[in-house]
């Protein structure tokens, strides 16, 4: 679930007032939320963040959830708050969320009992904070029907209504499986015995099978645009991304990666940009600089097929800087192609290269090299 959607729900349920500043003027990430005015508030710079009338500060969604919810959230007695905070840290630390976010494998002996684990609510019986915390990213509940329902349930109440426009109910109907076939039974012995021409005039005279009427998730999926591939428009280049990613991942960088490159790259079809970090001042520890690389690695995830970038930190705690280089489909930054894309570029200052000029082919930053990323 969005981390802002468990405040606003918990609110929703408490009474408690809560108003969202997530979008410009109010707030526009990589702008606001380095103003000094917010970092005095907020010294950590973590996001979502909560600023009461009384100007009580706290960040992390869980807690804000928390301190917007109430008593029934909470839990009325000792031993349903214990229950509803192992819900809270099970979000964050079960071994059904970490595959959904792709930070592990799924462990099939680790969650094959939960097909019969979950309840109408996760304690006793209304909702409480845990259900509001626990509500997953539904493509991992497909294997689970009682998980599956719980999710259903959750979603379904008004306070969840009110607050999850963002739901994506094409998202979910394509995680749900697919309703089971019944299986061909192999002819009896007196079928087989019939005459060929028989057996054709039995199938042409039975009725055709009607047709299964849709259900809420799937009239939605139906009712959606197909989306459109952000790179159709560009002509069909000479250089295949897929095969230098290839040659990248299984030999040497200097003798085969970069000279296959550079021998196949197509200057008209894909584009060469340099990019680095507007805000070194701001970069302290270098595991959290790290942090900042792979984080928008994941947010572009869908532009693998059509960009490869080696990024770098550069640097020591409280000294560093982060540079790359990125190769792009066709001749503009990719990232103006999709709204998807566009969270984390406005952070970097961008600069294209000329493919045959030196620059571009022996580029030297001039700075001690603490660790690189690779996006491919």
């Amino acid at each position: 679930m969005s981390s802002p959607l468990k405040a606003l729900i918990a609110a929703e349920y408490s009474g408690a007032q809560v108003r969202l500043l997530s979008t410009p003027p109010q707030f526009h990430f990589g702008q606001t939320n380095h103003t000094p005015e917010l970092l005095h508030e907020f010294p950590a710079g973590k996001f979502p963040a909560f600023e009461g009338d009384d100007r009580f500060c706290v960040f992390e969604s869980n807690t804000i959830a928390y301190y917007v919810s109430n008593e029934e959230l909470w839990g009325s007695i000792p031993e349903a708050a214990a229950q509803v905070m192992q819900w809270v840290n099970f979000a964050d630390t079960s071994t059904w969320v970490f595959p959904t976010l792709g930070i592990m494998h799924h462990n099939k002996q680790a969650t094959e009992n939960a097909k019969e684990e979950v309840r109408t609510f996760l304690v006793g019986e209304r909702v409480t904070l845990a259900d509001i915390t626990v509500v997953l990213e539904p493509s991992f509940c497909q294997a689970f029907p009682n998980t599956n329902r719980w999710f259903l349930t959750c979603i379904n109440q008004p306070q969840f209504q009110a607050k999850m426009a963002q739901f994506d109910a094409k998202k979910f109907a394509e995680s749900q499986p697919k309703r089971d076939t019944p299986r061909k039974e192999k002819g009896s012995q007196e079928e087989k015995q019939q005459p060929q021409g028989e057996r054709k005039e039995e199938k042409k005279a039975a009725a055709p099978a009607p047709k299964e009427e849709m259900d809420e998730c799937e009239r939605a999926l139906a009712a959606e645009p197909k989306a459109k591939d952000p790179f159709a428009h560009l002509p069909k280049s000479t250089f295949v991304l897929d095969e230098f990613k290839c040659k990248y991942s299984k030999g040497d960088t200097l003798s085969v990666a970069l000279p296959y490159f550079w021998e196949h790259f197509d200057k008209d079809g894909w584009s060469l940009w340099y990019s680095e970090y507007h805000f070194p001042e701001e970069l302290t520890q270098t595991f959290m600089s790290c942090n900042l690389i792979t984080g928008m690695f994941q947010r572009l995830n869908k532009l693998r097929k059509n960009a490869f970038a080696s990024v770098i930190l550069f640097g020591t705690n409280n000294s560093s800087s982060i540079s790359g280089v990125w190769v792009f489909r066709g001749q503009e930054l990719a990232f103006l192609l999709s709204p998807d894309w566009q969270v984390d570029y406005k952070l970097y200052t961008w600069r294209k290269l000329d493919p045959g000029s030196e620059e571009a082919q022996t580029l030297h930053v001039g700075k001690a090299f603490n660790q690189g990323k690779i996006f491919k």
